[in-house]
């Protein structure tokens, strides 16, 4: 056996940072959140991961365990964690406008994004370019949605019971045709009884346990006071709670009053409101309803559409909910609501509408609930309604993947051809993702150019 050799040593451990970080002011704050807006790929995962870098371990803006705590209410909330987070940071640091901001900023470029690739994918979509590169995209999409499934899945699965409940859910929505909202609804019952019969089953939830590691003395540190803007009062709920409940009612309101509630935007506001309320899960969760309402229902986009609106928004930066934003956009470009020359007006004015109805509860909960959550800074844990409803998504999300993969896969129907192509493109893309776990977007540049490719050889 080799032997090390004496004389070698290792290196000297770092010394451990003692200093405390300077002060941040809100416009060195701005800064940041307006970085973040343009960097946050990778979905949840990654942008948590994004921040937990930059803010607790090189800037130290926040030790690991607020970080941790402030995420595990995050996770709870519906709407998108990973905005949620950057949401309750902002506030804690700097009150209500720095939350606004984080939370704004985190969106804001995501959404001027889809709203440019929107308009091209609809002006230019039958360009032979276009074309080719959505065609490799579509099988890609297709994979990375059964991929979504079995990670969360591998999570949320953990005993007999919640396997049948996911196995139900599938059931519901494939087979009797189940709205989303009645599948949560009775997941949530199911989970809610069943906490009470037997509460180690329901005990399989995802949150985040404490945070141990020190990276040095952080601004908001363990022993840090909670600020004063950040401490509970009755007064400050209710206005938070009226106040959100303004910003929603007036321009409801207006639609109504401008519009109709038949119409489009106002069904769009409606619309994503609720499905902004069932986000339970991420992204992915809400998807199966967006497609059930914008596709099934109103009719305000293809499938195919939706596929390529659910690639565009898994490679541009934002939490993937943010495919809303497509569907807006296509809704209004589609039917032209301004007149035919200003129909890209009314896509982005469509796409703006239902990015501020999905956005808006995840502000009002960080701003009504975080100084509740401030008040104790014990580990938040999944409730068993909660672990049941994750079930339950799993089963819905497999179906979402059944429902790409049909239109994918059989473009003419079932009496169609099927196209191999795309099954072995899909083949390729779920190889890269299960077995050499690559990046979702490497994923989906691959794919993009074999469908390139693919439409020059013709």
């Amino acid at each position: 056996m080799h032997r090390a050799d004496p004389t070698i040593t290792d290196p000297p451990a770092a010394p451990p940072v003692t200093d405390r970080p300077a002060d941040v002011s809100f416009w060195q704050a701005l800064l940041f959140w307006l970085k973040l807006g343009f960097i946050s790929f990778g979905g949840p995962a990654g942008q948590i991961a994004i921040m937990h870098q930059e803010l607790v371990e090189c800037r130290r803006w926040i030790s690991e365990r607020r970080f941790l705590h402030a995420l595990n209410y995050c996770m709870v909330l519906p709407g998108p964690e990973a905005q949620q987070l950057a949401t309750y940071i902002g506030w804690l640091m700097h009150r209500t406008r720095g939350g606004i901001v984080a939370g704004a900023l985190f969106v804001l470029p995501s959404l001027l994004i889809l709203i440019a690739l929107s308009w091209v994918y609809i002006a230019f979509g039958k360009v032979p370019l276009v074309a080719g590169l959505f065609y490799g995209i579509k099988p890609a999409v297709t994979a990375i949605v059964l991929h979504a499934a079995h990670r969360i899945g591998g999570r949320a699965l953990k005993n007999r019971t919640l396997w049948i409940i996911a196995a139900l859910a599938f059931v519901a929505i494939f087979a009797l045709k189940l709205p989303f909202p009645a599948i949560v609804a009775a997941a949530a019952l199911i989970g809610y009884v069943g906490g009470r019969i037997s509460p180690s089953t329901f005990r399989a939830g995802g949150g985040h346990g404490p945070g141990s590691k020190s990276y040095g003395p952080a601004l908001i540190d363990d022993d840090t006071p909670t600020p004063a803007h950040a401490r509970f009062r009755w007064a400050g709920l209710i206005r938070v709670a009226l106040v959100g409940g303004l910003l929603w009612a007036l321009p409801m309101a207006l639609l109504t009053a401008g519009f109709g509630w038949a119409h489009a935007y106002t069904q769009m506001g409606w619309f994503f409101t609720k499905a902004a309320l069932l986000t339970f899960g991420g992204a992915y969760a809400v998807l199966p309803y967006v497609y059930q309402g914008a596709v099934s229902h109103y009719g305000w986009l293809t499938p195919a559409q939706m596929i390529d609106g659910l690639a565009l928004g898994e490679t541009t930066p934002g939490p993937l909910i943010m495919v809303v934003a497509f569907v807006g956009f296509v809704g209004g470009y589609v039917q032209a609501h301004f007149g035919a020359d200003l129909a890209f007006v009314a896509g982005a004015f469509a796409a703006t509408l239902v990015t501020w109805f999905t956005f808006l509860p995840s502000f009002v909960f960080i701003l009504a609930g975080g100084p509740l959550i401030e008040s104790t800074h014990d580990d938040l844990k999944f409730t068993a309604p909660l672990t049941a409803i994750t079930a339950a998504v799993v089963g819905v999300i497999v179906n979402l993947a059944l429902f790409f993969g049909y239109h994918v896969l059989w473009p003419a129907g079932f009496e169609g051809r099927f196209d191999w192509i795309s099954a072995l493109i899909a083949l390729a893309a779920a190889i890269a993702l299960f077995r050499f776990k690559r990046n979702v977007i490497h994923v989906i540049a691959a794919c993009a150019v074999t469908g390139l490719l693919l439409q020059l050889a013709r």
